[in-house]
């Protein structure tokens, strides 16, 4: 086949979707097809990329770390179209995933849709007030409906978002398809103990310290708040525990402050953004990974950091069904005494648990691999069926009854 994968972020940015892409590509490759990247242009993108077209693009402007593309270029276009694509995959509801729209309308070929990002979860980026909060998530549910019913199959990396998306009237049919992770990446014996070692010396980590570990985007919606006043509780004993936290975002200078307030500048460290090569290494920093999100779509750094063999302590959501189960490679939590609770068992007191090597091995069923296939199962379903050429295959009584359904 010959695959096009339409996205707004790509390598070398870090973020889930990015990483997603990325590795898709990859492994549609490894099982012979020809796979075409059309995303936007980003600082320290490679000078060459095979088979990968990045078109013009600035800063969102309310999520400056992220990047919006231009919505057609009529070269692009054209080029495009002597590519003989069987099949188009969006990633994006945005610039990028109307340009795969546009291009699959003109060439007459099925579109795929991957839903990614659970868009309730951001709109107080738009709005600061809950009146208008209310209307954007209203926008929000509607926008998604559409985006999702007007192509051939959705993609969902979790049953939790299949449902969610139900709840919006989505009557297409949607595969639940985890993101794969490259598991050889973060295999602990990749990583030598100088190489930790050093890092924990350059943030004032001691020796006999326990490190509790968030790496991800330092934002609201992931609520790393919660874990740092959990903090200011669990830190006041004298326990030798520091939290490190590896990100960015725009939340960095709020929870600096708050950390300030809590006179915990010592314990609470801000290590920033860090190149997505030496990830595997940071997560090898950690003894616990930590988060409270609940906006999560999959939680690819929870699968990380297991696979890095690092038991994780998250806060209770479906995201987590099938990943996380207490007691053996860590712990959810539902408040701050459940949160201390945890990382006290998997820290001091239950550490007969082996709590790395059970999550070293509950995550090997999460391979780039089985991700690949997944995916090509799906292609090969929808080229197969007539029906869906026009992005059409569902009867007007099952429309009727989904349409019929309340948000």
């Amino acid at each position: 086949m010959n695959i096009g994968l339409f996205t707004e972020t790509y390598y070398p940015e870090i973020n889930g979707v990015a990483n997603s892409v990325f590795i898709l590509k990859k492994e549609l490759e490894a099982l012979g097809h020809t796979v075409y990247v059309f995303t936007t242009t980003t600082p320290g993108a490679p000078e060459y990329e095979y088979n990968v077209f990045r078109v013009p693009s600035l800063p969102f402007i309310l999520i400056t770390e992220r990047r919006i593309g231009m919505f057609y270029l009529p070269k692009l276009a054209g080029i495009i179209k002597k590519l003989n694509l069987d099949i188009i995959h969006t990633h994006t509801e945005f610039s990028l995933g109307i340009f795969g729209r546009i291009m699959a309308k003109e060439l007459k070929i099925p579109m795929i849709h991957t839903y990614h990002t659970i868009y309730e979860d951001y709109t107080h980026y738009l709005t600061h007030f809950k009146a208008l909060d209310a209307r954007a998530k209203a926008f929000v549910r509607i926008f998604t409906k559409v985006c999702c019913n007007t192509v051939a199959r959705v993609i969902v990396p979790t049953e939790k978002v299949k449902e969610l998306l139900q709840k919006y009237s989505v009557y297409r049919e949607i595969s639940v398809i985890p993101t794969g992770v490259d598991l050889k990446k973060f295999n602990p014996a990749l990583y030598k103990q100088e190489d930790i070692d050093k890092i924990k010396t350059e943030y004032g980590i001691l020796k006999e310290d326990k490190v509790i570990l968030y790496i991800g985007r330092v934002s609201r919606e992931k609520n790393i708040v919660e874990t740092i006043n959990a903090m200011e509780y669990y830190m006041k004993d004298g326990k030798p525990v520091k939290f490190l936290i590896v990100g960015s975002g725009p939340e960095m200078d709020e929870l600096k402050d708050r950390v300030s307030e809590l006179d915990l500048q010592q314990k609470i460290i801000f290590a920033g953004s860090k190149p997505w090569d030496t990830i595997g290494l940071y997560y090898q920093v950690g003894d616990v990974f930590v988060s409270a999100s609940q906006s999560e779509t999959q939680g690819l750094t929870y699968i990380e950091a297991m696979a890095a063999g690092i038991p994780a302590v998250a806060k209770e959501d479906r995201c987590l069904d099938g990943i996380l189960f207490d007691g053996i490679n860590g712990y959810k939590f539902t408040d701050q005494e459940g949160l201390i609770e945890s990382l006290d068992k998997v820290l001091f007191t239950d550490t007969e648990t082996p709590y790395g090597e059970n999550a070293r091995e509950l995550m090997q069923k999460f391979s780039t691999e089985t991700f690949g296939k997944s995916v090509e199962d799906v292609y090969e379903d929808v080229l197969g069926n007539e029906r869906y050429s026009e992005q059409t295959g569902i009867s007007e009584a099952k429309k009727i009854n989904y349409l019929k359904m309340p948000f």
